[in-house]
């Protein structure tokens, strides 16, 4: 069957990297997610026991019957199938017949003659099978032989988007039936077979090499192949336009939309439950290198990372046919344990804890945390990253609360839609300044109670170091920057967005000592204050926010005494030294309690000592 993207010609080459990453080795199962016409599962069916899925119901119909014919024998029929098929020239006027020939409509889909004899043959088929003639697997495999031998006389370029105007010669002849195309060689395992659209099946589906090989472009396959749904499912649906199209909404793949095929495949790589993760995808994909490559370091062991690229026979189309050339890549990552990924907030914020988050876990207490207080929690860069039954997000400086919010809150699809859609319309590009500075205009000229959090971020993407700057009327005043909204951002937004939705927060802008109310049992809470020494422009206290003074210092101090009173573990983030200075408040009250203090390990640069401070055992 002639299909858009059958990895028939790259199977050689998914298995030399497959044999190169050692994955024959024991691994015991195979799932192919996207089947397609269950090539790439029919080659490997005697190696692996294979589960496989497609949210089309024509790829389901065919992949079973590559994958489970080999007890299709036909004894309750009495008859060979292929033998009555091929002698018995029965026509049935049915819904093909009607709609997709020029019998009753303008479709010069098949000639009228094949059109009827495949409205007999679905018909028989589905009679046989009610009446128990022919068991499950071989009404799949009866199926599949008719979409195979549809395939050989249809009036079309390759896909059933639309017809030929003109009859193309093969659309002539008689249809035939005949076998689905197979490996011969015998499953090892009888194959699961699923009909579900991915994002909800990855959460129930566990094993060893999880193969994706998602749609790569705009052309969606529920339209490009709607007549084989019709023809497998035989349903009689509502169809209109001149192509006669059933509805396939239901059937769209996020894959083939720009902004969702991102989304749907990190929340994919994320929840997968498999060691091995292999990925086959085009130069002309929707998603780039770089995306792919840093969702998969994200969720996979960076060292085990790897890319091939392999030059292949572009489709052609009027949308491809002045593009260079054309490669297939496949990708492979060894799957980290959930526990070791972490997350980066989208705002490059100044003091975020990001690349200490592994040292920051390791002293976390051992028992479960149900309420974790993020006290200053600025990107959150921390309380993304902890497990806990509720975690409650404060910060003072209400425009970094009310971004973080946004990114729980806003629909992630929308909040990139609109990140992409306001770079388009103000044409901005690293160091533009006239472009930036028509935003940041219509940004402070907006009411300050109407003002759009989303076109703050956007500012701040294109703003000088990604600062989250103000004057003392609350406008934004940062130049514009060297940087901008690039694909590792757009990876880092959607992790973090999927991360963040998942956690229940609870987002305050408080004073840090008005959060008792919050304090309930099992609760621990972390503390990453400005650094009283190494005080950034953030909480300088001339951007419209309070700023960070000695009185404030010595405050949290006498608060975090009086949490360890009442028994409530925290943690502490400071630096005791910088470029000469030392905290000496931060000194003389470690001095006066017995808290534990560890030294960031590699934070210490010349004499910047950067520490942590428990009021609890930390295990080592």
């Amino acid at each position: 069957m002639r299909y858009l993207g059958c990895k028939t010609k790259l199977l050689r080459e998914i298995a030399e990297l497959m044999q190169k990453k050692k994955l024959f080795n024991g691994n015991r199962t195979f799932f192919d997610a996207f089947s397609g016409t269950g090539s790439v599962g029919d080659f490997f069916k005697s190696q692996f026991k294979i589960i496989a899925n497609d949210i089309q119901y024509y790829s389901y119909v065919m992949t079973q019957a590559k994958l489970n014919a080999y007890d299709c024998k036909f004894e309750k029929l009495g008859c060979d199938p292929f033998d009555f098929f091929n002698t018995t020239r029965k026509i049935t006027k049915g819904f093909i017949y009607n709609n997709y020939s020029p019998a009753k409509s303008d479709r010069m889909y098949f000639s009228e003659y094949n059109a009827g004899r495949i409205d007999f043959i679905r018909q028989t088929i589905e009679q046989w099978y009610l009446l128990g003639k022919i068991t499950e697997h071989e009404y799949y495999y009866l199926i599949g032989c008719l979409l195979e031998s549809v395939s050989k006389v249809s009036n079309v370029a390759g896909v059933y988007g639309s017809f030929l105007k003109t009859w193309d010669p093969r659309a002539l002849k008689d249809l035939v039936f005949i076998p689905v195309e197979q490996d011969s060689v015998q499953s090892l395992y009888e194959a699961e077979v699923y009909n579900k659209p991915l994002e909800k099946l990855i959460n129930d589906i566990s094993g060893d090499i999880l193969y994706l090989d998602p749609p790569y472009t705009t052309n969606q396959y529920s339209v490009q192949y709607h007549l084989l749904e019709t023809i497998a499912k035989y349903d009689d649906p509502v169809i209109s336009g001149k192509g006669g199209l059933r509805n396939t909404t239901v059937t769209s793949s996020d894959f083939s939309k720009k902004g969702n095929a991102e989304i749907a495949f990190e929340y994919i790589i994320a929840k997968a439950q498999f060691k091995h993760i292999l990925l086959s995808y085009s130069s002309d994909g929707i998603m780039s290198e770089k995306f792919i490559e840093a969702v998969l370091k994200r969720y996979g062991k960076p060292e085990t990372f790897a890319k091939v690229k392999i030059a292949y026979k572009q489709y052609k189309n009027y949308q491809t046919a002045d593009k260079p050339k054309h490669e297939e890549y496949l990708f492979y990552i060894e799957k980290k344990d959930c526990c070791e990924t972490t997350y980066a907030s989208p705002l490059n914020y100044q003091g975020g804890k990001y690349d200490l988050i592994d040292f920051i876990k390791a002293h976390l207490p051992t028992e479960p945390i149900g309420n974790f207080i993020d006290l200053f929690g600025g990107g959150y860069n921390v309380g993304v990253n902890i497990d806990a039954d509720q975690i409650v997000y404060n910060d003072l400086n209400t425009k970094v609360k009310e971004l973080i919010e946004m990114f729980k809150v806003q629909n992630t699809d929308d909040l990139v839609k609109y990140i992409t859609n306001t770079i388009k319309k103000y044409k901005l590009a690293p160091k533009l300044k006239d472009e930036y500075m028509a935003l940041r205009d219509a940004y402070n000229k907006t009411s300050a109670a109407l003002r759009d959090v989303r076109m703050l971020y956007v500012l701040i993407l294109y703003g000088f170091n990604q600062q989250i700057r103000f004057n003392s009327k609350y406008e934004c005043n940062n130049p514009v920057g060297p940087a901008g909204f690039n694909d590792l951002m757009l990876e880092k937004l959607i992790s973090f967005c999927r991360r963040i939705k998942e956690q229940n927060v609870v987002f305050l802008s408080n004073d840090f000592s008005d959060i008792w109310s919050y304090v309930k049992e099992n609760t621990f809470v972390y503390c990453d204050p400005p650094y009283f020494i190494t005080l950034g422009s953030y909480n300088d206290g001339k951007r419209g926010f309070e700023g960070w003074t000695q009185t404030h210092e010595m405050k949290l101090y006498q608060f975090l005494d009086e949490l360890d009173k009442h028994g409530v573990k925290f943690m502490l983030s400071n630096v005791l030294t910088h470029k000469g200075k030392t905290n000496t408040i931060l000194q003389k009250w470690l001095k006066t309690n017995d808290y534990k203090m560890f030294s960031y390990n590699g934070a210490c640069r010349g004499d910047r000592k950067e520490i942590l401070i428990t009021n609890y055992e930390v295990e080592q």
